[in-house]
């Protein structure tokens, strides 16, 4: 029996017990359904070999060779991560297109007596919603940018608000990345269509008729890129913008930052890409900075001299609306916290237009 995706929405309650992705382990690091296991029914490997004699070669040795291969690599999985399943198991199969790979692999699990779906059109046809979504249709979202210059606990901020039941879409941790130039966070960044996945089922899961708070980022997020029907949303979004005062955003950037001011010769590693932009005089001294361990004034320095003037010129590029400001006396948790109803009503008032 196939399963046919029509919506994004229909991943957050699929009818199995486990999603299994049977396309090679490249090809599952690159991007897969949330929620899915990758027990590959070939290798990288055995893929690009029996691909290349599919195309050079000889058609039918192709398949003789990749049924073998299959068999034997799904006996492994049977005596491996599936032995443990008993006969209520029921298992949702997916491949690239839905075709030989996940078919050969549905039909084994299928004769032991399992009640085995497979996905209709497969990895691609899940791809198809997502890219339809993002570059192709209207955002249908009520959105709200909440702006401000860097180390203004907005990353923060929106826990909080999500905590207190407002709508948010964290960009930052989608992509894994501080969105700034020295942003960058253990584990890398996902691959583009990862975080576009991953995105996409954020949107999918949001009600249309409440607003939506996003972080007031660039068309690119480290390395990942906004896709245009989202980014065009944020362009004429109503904007919300919190402040705080120079010494509280230094002090926040230097906890914020704790990862790379543990690893004092990494930070200054991520400092030399400043250089064309800062000059080399000026980086040379944050690197002294750095390692004197004096991670507070540093922070002050580039919230002056770099943070802000780039912040300042992008909100001339982008031309957006008038915002509605919302000013923070201090950063820690307390204060965040005693800020969030001004912040709601700011908000809600933005939303309403």
């Amino acid at each position: 029996m196939k399963l046919t995706l029509t919506h994004i929405g229909q991943l957050a309650d699929l009818p199995c017990d486990t999603l299994i992705d049977a396309r090679s382990p490249a090809e599952f690091a690159e991007d897969h359904l949330p929620g899915a296991i990758n027990l590959p029914s070939l290798s990288d490997a055995e893929r690009a070999e029996v691909g290349t004699i599919y195309v050079q070669d000889d058609r039918f040795k192709a398949r003789r060779m990749g049924a073998a291969l299959v068999a034997r690599n799904v006996a492994a999985h049977l005596d491996g991560p599936l032995a443990r399943h008993d006969g209520s198991w029921q298992p949702l199969v997916y491949c690239w297109r839905g075709g030989q790979r996940s078919g050969s692999f549905a039909s084994i699990l299928e004769q032991i007596g399992w009640r085995v779906r497979l996905l209709d059109g497969g990895y691609r046809a899940y791809r198809r919603l997502v890219a339809t979504m993002l570059y192709e249709d209207t955002m249908p979202l009520r959105l709200v940018l909440l702006d401000g210059n860097t180390g203004t606990a907005k990353t923060r901020l929106l826990e909080l608000l999500e905590e207190g039941g407002v709508q948010v879409i964290d960009l930052e941790g989608l992509a894994n990345h501080r969105g700034s130039a020295l942003g960058a966070r253990a584990g890398g960044q996902p691959p583009q269509k990862l975080f576009e996945g991953r995105l996409a089922q954020k949107i999918a899961s949001l009600d249309r008729a409440r607003p939506v708070v996003i972080e007031a980022e660039s068309h690119k997020v480290g390395i990942r890129i906004v896709p245009p029907s989202l980014w065009t949303a944020m362009k004429t979004a109503p904007v919300v913008r919190v402040s705080a005062p120079v010494e509280a955003r230094a002090r926040y950037l230097a906890d914020a930052y704790a990862d790379m001011t543990d690893e004092p010769e990494e930070l200054c590693v991520s400092l030399d890409l400043l250089r064309p932009l800062r000059g080399h005089e000026t980086v040379c001294h944050w690197q002294a900075m750095v390692r004197e361990g004096d991670f507070t004034a540093l922070a002050a320095e580039l919230i002056a001299e770099h943070y802000d003037p780039g912040y300042e010129r992008a909100r001339e590029r982008h031309d957006r609306a008038a915002p509605l400001d919302v000013e923070l006396p201090a950063l820690d948790d307390s204060a965040l916290r005693a800020a969030l109803p001004d912040l709601i009503a700011a908000i809600e008032a933005a939303s309403a237009g």
